[in-house]
């Protein structure tokens, strides 16, 4: 990884629009920006669109950055927010569900705890965009419904919603996950009794 007095210098010469020194900043943190923009698209197809848009933002967007302050956490901010923007752009092609409140309380522990993060990020991918959204915002960036609803312009009710509706989604596929890992694996199979011998 770079040192923080190479990202200084790195820093200065994209923003005199040096190609090479914006390819070196890019491939720097490609792997940070891909982990944020999975969270958000159906497939890596979709977070490398995310990506080249968030990088436009970030060279753009170089000379108001503070030195000062941490980098990776304003190329983040900018990620997760091209997002939201590539969210919106497809607004029209979703149904989001709007309720006035939800009263059901999650007497399960929520499935973010449950899981590895990779295979958080698959089922995560599985999620209608919307509840995919919002999902993301809550549980992991730790927004509020009322940020949520700011960010989105929609109310509060249909943050709320897309976020238990997500949950319930999650916890379906984890089932449905678990239940297929029961159905490969034969317990009468010698392999099986091996595994088991071997422990």
């Amino acid at each position: 990884m770079i040192s923080e007095n190479e990202l200084k210098v790195l820093i200065g010469r994209c923003i005199k629009k040096e190609l090479n020194a914006q390819e070196l900043l890019y491939r720097n943190f490609y792997g940070f920006a891909m982990s944020i923009c999975l969270r958000y698209s159906s497939n890596r197809s979709e977070a490398r669109i995310i990506i080249n848009d968030g990088f436009l933002k970030v060279f753009n967007n170089l000379h108001k950055f503070d030195p000062e302050k941490p980098f990776e956490p304003w190329v983040g901010r900018i990620m997760s927010n091209t997002a939201i923007d590539h969210y919106r752009a497809e607004l029209k092609h979703m149904n989001l569900v709007d309720i006035a409140e939800i009263d059901e309380v999650f007497e399960y522990a929520t499935v973010e705890q449950k899981l590895y993060y990779d295979d958080l990020i698959k089922l995560v991918q599985q999620l209608p965009p919307s509840y995919r959204t919002v999902f993301n915002l809550y549980a992991v960036d730790g927004l509020t419904h009322e940020e949520i609803a700011q960010k989105l312009k929609i109310s509060v009710g249909g943050s709320k919603s897309n976020l238990f509706k997500a949950r319930k989604r999650l916890r379906e596929l984890l089932e449905l996950a678990y239940t297929q890992s029961e159905k490969i694996i034969n317990i009468n199979e010698p392999e099986y009794q091996l595994l088991r011998v071997s422990k």
